[in-house]
């Protein structure tokens, strides 16, 4: 890695280590694959993001499922390497002083990109200023809003700091980060001498530096302060800067960023349509996610990649070839890890799960639009489906946002629902959902459930982490499943697809409901239990088309391909 790296990706949360609860769901894990997916293919970047010293939180679930919240107590000196710098942001008039620890995430080649977590926790700043840093998404729009202070202007200041000079691409991963072209155009004004104006030529000068990827629909996603906080936090001569790009009686972060880049983003085909719909005025590409393959492959797999796709781990489109693997040992990994769900979930809950049926799994940060409980709508029915077949059994997981009242409710009625099904459909709920929880998850299931109210599933992650593991999707038509649907080849659809609105149509979770069970009975069961040979093709195809596809590899590809262009300069480093 060279002192100035060509890209410096700037995320609120990035999920590196289950250890370290840097990250709170979706955006902190893709975060983390994009970084690993970087460092396999040399890409020289850095990373920036805060500590989260608190984590984003524990969670416990009582006996009927009632969510409580703890701080998560982790050791930082065990992952990370304390650095010296020590550099300034301004904030509410005080001066607030940043340090950053390092973390190496190494690709497979043994190129490194480092992750550099801001911290505020010194003794120079005032017991509150220390505490900015310490959870993730808590607080209030005030505590929010200094952290991404800290984040923008704490993070340039730092690289600046290591030596990170001449940095030709920024990546603001979500608007969380959108401070920073607000500090890239104070960095530039300050170079001209010229403090206090801000020529168009300057914007347009951060714009050319800025790439922005908005990941979410949903307008909790996207961060909007009052102009009074925005004034009392950022300053009178700071927000004059914010009127000059457009922004007014509030401060959207997200028209920031999208006012700060050249090239903006969404996350799967469909988001980019549903982001145009919501802010016309710019262009916005569409770059779908990917997963990093070898972080979500369970063990059995990745040694069934081993014998016969040796290139697999530095070439993901060699997955391709998965179709050539026999039924057999495509089996026999299978089994290997259900077998270790299984054990786990029995162990965890007593559910009394067996290895022999049929293994439905769902899970994710529990909120209303992901409809957990639209499996459960019809019981039954769901037990008469059941009845039929060799069974069914459910595993979910999942955490709401302290505040989500409504995910909360979801995840008790789910114990309320289990409960009822007691001795007809084993269900399980496993606490404190992470990144091993979730590998565990996506390769032990026999089918990945999916049940988002569109178009507000932006793209969905889960489904390629399943597929990693040759497990099919029965998903709704949204997100990344429009893009990896090939029915009875990759899994199953639910329902049809939804043109790019942004108000769902009412009736929608009756009509998806029974489209749910309409699959369940005439197609997935009747398949796992009668055409074990059709089934396991289905699960070849799912690697072979999905996995070779859906993957980071690909994805960063990208990125450096449409994104990262750089005049007379190799993304590659060369």
């Amino acid at each position: 890695m060279t002192k100035s790296p060509l890209v410096a990706y700037f995320s609120m949360e990035i999920g590196l280590d289950p250890l370290m609860p840097t990250y709170s769901g979706g955006l902190g894990v893709l975060a983390g694959d994009t970084v690993r997916s970087a460092a396999d293919l040399e890409v020289p970047m850095v990373a920036v993001t805060l500590i989260h010293r608190r984590g984003h939180f524990y969670q416990r679930l009582d006996a009927h499922g009632w969510q409580t919240e703890e701080p998560v107590a982790w050791p930082v000196n065990d992952f990370l390497e304390a650095l010296d710098p020590r550099v300034t942001v301004e904030v509410e008039g005080r001066t607030v002083y940043v340090r950053a620890w390092k973390y190496t995430v190494r690709g497979v080649t043994g190129a490194a990109v480092p992750v550099y977590l801001l911290d505020t926790d010194l003794v120079d700043n005032s017991p509150w200023d220390r505490t900015i840093t310490d959870v993730l998404y808590g607080g209030d729009a005030h505590y929010r809003l200094c952290q991404e202070v800290v984040l923008g202007y704490g993070g340039l200041c730092m690289l600046r700091a290591l030596g990170c000079g001449d940095i030709p691409r920024f990546h603001l991963n979500e608007g969380h980060a959108a401070l920073l072209v607000l500090a890239l155009l104070e960095e530039k004004l300050a170079a001209r001498a010229e403090p206090e104006e801000l020529p168009a030529d300057v914007i347009e000068s951060v714009r050319d530096q800025c790439v922005f990827t908005t990941h979410t629909p949903v307008p909790a996603g996207h961060d909007q302060f009052p102009a009074d906080l925005a004034r009392r936090v950022l300053g009178t001569r700071r927000c004059g800067w914010l009127e000059a790009c457009g922004q007014n009686d509030t401060l959207n972060m997200t028209k920031l960023a999208l006012r700060g880049a050249r090239f903006i983003n969404g996350v799967a085909m469909k988001h980019g349509q549903v982001s145009h719909t919501l802010f016309p005025e710019y262009p916005i590409h569409s770059i779908t996610n990917g997963v990093h393959a070898v972080t979500w492959t369970s063990s059995p797999f990745q040694a069934l990649y081993d014998r016969h796709l040796p290139d697999w781990r530095r070439d993901q489109l060699s997955l391709r070839y998965a179709v050539g693997i026999p039924d057999e040992e495509l089996w026999t990994a299978h089994m290997e890890a259900k077998r270790a769900l299984a054990d786990f979930v029995n162990r965890e809950t007593n559910a009394g799960f067996d290895r022999d049926v049929l293994t439905i799994g769902f899970a994710r940060r529990a909120t209303g639009y992901k409809r957990a409980t639209l499996i459960l709508s019809d019981l039954e029915r769901l037990k008469r489906i059941a009845g039929q077949t060799g069974g069914i059994q459910i595993v979910f997981a999942g955490k709401a946002h302290p505040n989500d009242q409504e995910g909360k409710e979801m995840i008790r009625q789910i114990h309320d629902i289990r409960d009822r099904l007691k001795g007809t459909i084993p269900v399980a709920y496993l606490s404190n959902y992470d990144m091993t929880l979730a590998r565990l998850l996506c390769s032990g299931v026999d089918v990945w459930l999916n049940t988002p109210l569109p178009p507000m599933e932006a793209s969905g992650t889960s489904g390629m982490k399943a597929a990693m593991n040759g497990v099919p999707s029965l998903s709704i038509l949204d997100g990344w499943w429009i893009e990896g649907h090939l029915e009875d080849l990759t899994g199953w659809t639910i329902g049809e697809k939804i043109d790019a609105c942004l108000e769902p149509s009412s009736g929608m979770d009756q009509c998806h409901a029974d489209a749910l069970y309409t699959k369940l009975e005439q197609k997935v069961l009747p398949m796992f239990y009668g055409d074990r040979a059709k089934y396991i093709d289905v699960m070849r195809h799912t690697i072979a088309l999905n996995g070779a596809f859906f993957n980071a590899q690909r994805m960063m590809g990208q990125y450096r391909r449409n994104a990262y262009r750089l005049a007379g300069q190799s993304i590659d480093g060369g």
